[in-house]
């Protein structure tokens, strides 16, 4: 079984019908993990109840972590709901900003065949040396996916080509993809347009645009694949994206050819539309 890491934020989503675990890259591998890989969460939890409590979920939902326990307070984020579509404010100097590099997360680097990162918690120094290096020390051949998840004014030009550059596949949302081109001074204005270009500039391997109801692309050097959203009754779109990522990169990794990645993709992330918070079962 192949092993595929979440990295980053792991944090207590406080939503309006109560809390739920989240963070992209938990919710990523925990739904890796029901698609046939060996899902692991990476990340920083504090010395704190809400740190012990996440650790409890963890063992509840089954998912595997290599998760520090650091003297900041264990991540939380208020989400905001308008019309099923999530606003949030994430507070600064959390437990995952300090994620340590350790001997541990080396050796799990060595043996991964993806990974998952966002441009989130590179927000602080530390984490976003150990998610570099991570990254470094991982196999030439392994999936190294930027799942860009642009927050507040959490980002930079600058951490997002440095990023871009360490990738070979780019997962981005049509808002986001609109920032990346104004932030890199882009003439294009058109959606595809951006997304070819900036397959072309940092070799990647593919680009995956979501459109939300719209639907989503995938680009390749010789490929651009298209399919709408399936109509669904939305409960709300957290952890949407992270479920579109896990299940695309699941499938590949299972031999499935792109256009078989990319409906099942689909498939996944609209199913988690109907459900509230992220982490549901998909099978």
């Amino acid at each position: 079984m192949k092993t595929v890491i979440g990295l980053g934020e792991i944090l207590w989503d406080m939503l309006p019908e109560g809390r739920q675990l989240g963070g992209a890259p938990a919710n990523f591998a925990y739904h890796v993990g029901q698609l046939g890989c060996r899902g692991v969460v990476v990340s920083a939890i504090g010395n704190d109840a809400l740190g012990d409590d996440i650790m409890t979920t963890l063992a509840e939902k089954g998912l595997e972590s290599c998760i520090a326990r650091v003297n900041q307070p264990t991540g939380i984020v208020s989400v905001e709901l308008v019309d099923g579509i999530p606003s949030y404010d994430i507070k600064q100097g959390s437990a995952w900003d300090f994620i340590p590099f350790t001997d541990e997360l080396k050796a799990l680097a060595n043996s991964a065949a993806a990974v998952c990162f966002g441009t989130l918690a590179q927000r602080s120094e530390v984490s976003r040396n150990t998610i570099r290096r991570f990254v470094a020390e991982m196999p030439a051949d392994a999936l190294k996916v930027l799942d860009i998840n642009l927050r507040g004014n959490f980002y930079d030009a600058q951490t997002i080509r440095e990023s871009l550059a360490m990738s070979n596949v780019l997962k981005i949302n049509d808002e986001e993809i609109v920032i990346l081109g104004r932030l890199f001074g882009y003439e294009e204005t058109d959606l595809t347009a951006i997304a070819k270009r900036v397959l072309k500039e940092y070799n990647l391997r593919l680009l995956i645009l979501t459109c939300g109801s719209t639907g989503s692309y995938v680009f390749t050097a010789d490929e651009e694949l298209f399919r709408e959203t399936p109509k669904v009754k939305v409960a709300d779109t957290v952890g949407a994206g992270d479920t579109f990522t896990a299940a695309f990169v699941a499938a590949l990794l299972n031999g499935k050819s792109l256009t078989e990645a990319h409906s099942e993709a689909v498939r996944c992330s609209a199913f988690i539309c109907t459900k509230p918070g992220a982490m549901h079962s998909i099978h």
